[in-house]
């Protein structure tokens, strides 16, 4: 375990930005926020953690109760796996995603229903359930294959088996990026190629100015979901690129977009989509001796058969648990130098000031949640944060 900690605290400390950053001046969330509008999101986010935090703790006591009180029926399930291990653990794999995804259900029914009346989530539900279908599809489709390359490498390394399995947690994170943009992003919204025109010319220019071989810029029709806007950089090689919300384009200013773009920019020139896979690459090697371990021992000295597959997963889930909180500190430091990018490269921070607040205002964000569960779970710096990053670039102009 302190292997394991270790390494994800090395990756992070390696890897984490330490040049270009701005840090932020103390600024007061009263200050850019009315008080009836900090009111309105907390009484919105607190509810949704918790909500979030009841299903993660769902998921893990369920999983615990199928590895220490297996069910009749999933012991029948695995012993009837046994015969043919590998299409055994495929079909344990598919059927405990549709299964977990069952079970929180109602939680993310219920989060749904109090997006749609906070007039943050504009979906049916019958579309709502449709897109939940497809990720169930495809998330099955996912699980059953790694849990039957699982078996495999279990099968044929049976004491070591946690080396090939961090190469190929690494190799196969990397085609899921080159390949998600083409083959799953498109399943479930529609992407077009930025138009000729004013807000073309002005990403293109930026761009130039960063230095950034930018690939394509797609706009997608996130409006049929959500009233928020976002934006975000994905794939490898010649599936990079930059994509906007259709929501971000129609109702924000232009000095506002470009802020955004130029966020995004960063993430290209400064490879944040490689920097991730390299953190993956060097925590993954403990990571994964430490969910052979306690696989080991929470299964006992069984043979590799899906009857140890449970425990493998439970295993799985708490070092990537983990791992993830390590993870989320890097996201942290390196959104704190795009912000800072942005700033240098469109030379507004006014603009800067004035999406950071939209854009919280859109998505009924706390501008400045709970400092524990930024600490946890944040990817991103909150708000008020963001902020003071406009506030020091400001008073040092």
């Amino acid at each position: 375990m302190l292997w394991a900690s270790a390494a994800a605290g090395v990756a992070t400390l390696a890897l984490r930005p330490r040049r270009g950053l701005i840090e932020p001046a103390p600024v007061e969330a009263r200050d850019y926020f009315s008080s009836d509008e900090i009111d309105r999101a907390r009484a919105y986010q607190r509810p949704q953690r918790a909500l979030g935090l009841a299903a993660m703790a769902l998921d893990g006591a369920a999983l615990g109760l199928l590895v220490f009180r297996p069910p009749p029926r999933l012991q029948s399930a695995l012993a009837t796996a046994e015969h043919r291990p590998l299409v055994g653990a495929a079909g344990v794999g598919a059927g405990l995603s549709i299964g977990f995804g069952a079970l929180g259900l109602p939680v993310a029914a219920v989060r749904h229903r109090r997006a749609v009346k906070a007039g943050i989530s504009v979906q049916t539900w019958p579309a709502w359930l449709g897109d939940l279908g497809k990720a169930s599809a495809i998330g099955a489709t996912l699980n059953a294959g790694a849990l039957a390359g699982a078996m495999g490498l279990l099968r044929r390394f049976p004491s070591r088996w946690w080396a090939p399995a961090a190469a190929g947690a690494t190799g196969l994170s990397s085609v899921f990026i080159l390949l998600s943009p083409v083959l799953l992003d498109p399943v479930f919204n529609k992407f077009e190629p930025l138009p000729d025109g004013d807000l073309r010319r002005e990403v293109l220019e930026l761009a130039e100015r960063a230095g950034v071989k930018v690939g394509q810029v797609y706009r997608i029709d996130a409006s049929k979901r959500t009233t928020a806007a976002n934006a975000y950089v994905t794939g490898l090689g010649r599936t990079k690129r930059v994509v906007l919300f259709d929501t971000l384009l129609n109702d924000f200013p232009a000095g506002e977009v470009r802020s955004v773009v130029a966020h995004e920019l960063s993430h290209v020139r400064h490879r944040d989509i490689q920097r991730t896979l390299t953190w993956l690459g060097i925590a993954a090697p403990a990571g994964m001796h430490l969910v052979q371990r306690l696989t080991e021992w929470i299964a006992g000295d069984e043979e590799p058969t899906p009857a140890a597959l449970p425990a493998l997963i439970l295993s799985l889930g708490v070092v990537s648990f983990a791992a993830g909180l390590a993870g989320n500190a890097l996201s942290r430091r390196v959104e704190q130098r795009a912000d800072a990018f942005a700033l240098e490269l469109t030379e507004d921070p006014e603009a800067f000031i004035e999406l950071e607040k939209r854009l919280a205002l859109k998505a009924l964000a706390d501008p400045q949640p709970p400092r524990l569960m930024q600490k946890l779970f944040g990817t991103h710096p909150d708000a008020i944060t963001r902020i003071g990053y406009a506030v020091t670039y400001a008073l040092r102009r």
